[in-house]
């Protein structure tokens, strides 16, 4: 059985197999591809936001085939119901009720356009993503572990949508924002879609197993004080007229972020450092990964909207003060 230093160094091994074989079928998007495995490792689920042929959905698949866990995907749609995600009771042949289980029982679930389904579907993924369990007619049932939520929203197409609720944001560790590819990069993806059409998904490199090894061994790592404190601060600078607000705060948010995004802002760090090869985060790790952690927790008011500022600007104004 290996040691934690022995554990973390074939973590990172693992990690960078992972890149590299993700890279034979994405082209670009480093940032972003880092930044799902982190959340992966932190037990976190992501929404990622980005407009349609930006590789959303062929990125979940390859990471799911690479990590051996099952995968299932979930096109959101107006009419989806709660049951089309967690399941229902069904009548079997003995003229019992029995629970036919729904797509949300995998290990890793892409909700494929979230915001095109009504609110009650929608809140059927709540309960599953916090508390990791699905409950139908009084009776609780476990979801299995390692248990991976990736949604994804189309930023520009909004009519006929139903914007997630803060409550639901905040069950997400990251947002991340996927941009076009540059010249070089798209010219990259057009020579890759010359291939054969043949094309397999790549060997497994983690199992279930060694995955939740991984997470437990993130949990494990101690943080100093200082950069606790740090986190702590930032997002209490995120909250409008309170005793830490800033200028920048109070002249463009409107509500701030809650206690779950100090959390995990201190939990992404900890696998970032461990990532950098070491064995504890610092205040710099925790700054790199604030945007992703704070700008889907974030309001903005009409003044930052009016000077074509975003969350994630207003995110980088504030870590910068340090």
């Amino acid at each position: 059985m290996m040691n934690d230093v022995q554990l973390a160094e074939s973590f990172v091994k693992d990690f960078q197999r992972i890149k590299i074989a993700v890279a034979d079928r994405i082209v670009g998007q480093d940032e972003i591809i880092d930044l799902l495995l982190i959340s992966l490792f932190c037990e976190g689920h992501c929404l990622l936001v980005g407009v349609p042929g930006l590789a959303k959905t062929r990125l979940v698949h390859t990471v799911a085939a690479l990590t051996d866990l099952e995968f299932r995907r979930i096109q959101f749609t107006p009419d989806l119901m709660p049951s089309d995600i967690i399941g229902a009771e069904v009548m079997d042949a003995q003229r019992n009720f029995v629970f036919n289980r729904g797509p949300i029982f995998s290990n890793i679930v892409l909700a494929d356009e979230i915001n095109r389904t009504p609110p009650k579907t929608q809140s059927a993924l709540l309960e599953a993503m916090q508390e990791e369990t699905v409950s139908v007619a009084g009776e609780s049932y476990p979801l299995p572990k390692p248990f991976f939520v990736l949604a994804t929203q189309n930023p520009i197409e909004q009519e006929g949508t139903y914007p997630l609720p803060e409550a639901q944001l905040d069950r997400f560790l990251f947002m991340l924002v996927l941009d076009y590819p540059s010249y070089e990069e798209e010219v990259a993806v057009v020579r890759m879609s010359e291939r054969s059409n043949a094309e397999t998904l790549p060997a497994s490199i983690l199992n279930a197993h060694t995955l939740l090894e991984y997470q437990q061994l993130v949990k494990r790592v101690p943080v100093p004080d200082h950069v606790v404190e740090t986190a702590v601060k930032w997002v209490h600078q995120t909250r409008p007229n309170s005793a830490l607000a800033t200028e920048v705060t109070n002249s463009y948010i409107s509500w701030g972020a809650g206690p779950r995004a100090s959390q995990n802002l201190i939990l992404a760090a900890k696998c970032r450092a461990l990532l950098q090869g070491r064995f504890s985060p610092n205040v710099e790790d925790v700054r790199a990964v604030a945007v992703p952690v704070l700008q889907h927790r974030i309001i903005l008011n009409y003044k930052a909207e009016s000077q074509g500022l975003n969350a994630a600007e207003v995110v980088r104004r504030i870590v910068s003060s340090y």
